[in-house]
């Protein structure tokens, strides 16, 4: 039976929730929520929730590890399941995207983003799926950690929301359809 890992990557823990690093946990909440998920399991330096989709077994991720380290959560998982790098879709914030914009990619460099960097080195191999999803610039002279550790301000609120449901709907493409599919029904400019 084939198996995927969804992978929201965020910090433990109640300081952490609506942060900007956090996106990536939201997008794990929403669709929990959406498919109505009961109790997780935590185990694999991790919470999993476990969902049966009509292509195969799907865990929703969350590493309880911290950001920088996540690596060390999916080395575990992908290595007692077995689960191959293009069956894992990893979902982390990008402050090089405008607020509310979401790239896929199917493999490539991490950005700059701590958490890929980590996934990348641990797991051997930069092709592995990933959504982005923009939360925008530090302003003026702040300093980038600084900013992805802030909240949404409340005029940036409803925005991220509207990308939170559109990264679960990009996620769901991707289970049922892959990563091109994914790539190219949800890799839109602003502008389009």
């Amino acid at each position: 039976m084939a198996m995927k890992l969804v992978v929201g990557l965020g910090n433990p823990g109640l300081q952490y929730v609506g942060t900007r690093h956090n996106a990536g946990f939201d997008v794990i909440a929403e669709l929990v929520r959406r498919w109505q998920l009961g109790k997780p399991q935590t185990k694999f330096s991790s919470v999993i929730w476990e969902f049966f989709s009509t292509t195969g077994k799907v865990f929703l991720v969350t590493p309880t590890t911290y950001m920088n380290r996540s690596g060390e959560a999916l080395q575990q998982i992908t290595s007692f399941y077995q689960v191959l790098p293009q069956d894992v879709a990893i979902i982390c914030d990008d402050i090089n995207l405008p607020l509310g914009r979401i790239r896929w990619r199917a493999s490539g460099s991490a950005g700059g983003q701590k958490g890929l960097i980590d996934i990348i080195q641990k797991l051997g191999t930069d092709q592995i799926p990933r959504v982005r999803l923009g939360v925008g610039r530090p302003p003026g002279q702040l300093n980038a950690s600084d900013f992805v550790l802030s909240r949404f301000r409340a005029e940036e609120r409803e925005e991220s929301e509207i990308m939170t449901k559109i990264a679960a709907d990009s996620v769901e493409a991707w289970i049922a359809d892959g990563v091109l599919s994914a790539m190219n029904r949800y890799n839109r400019t602003s502008e389009e």
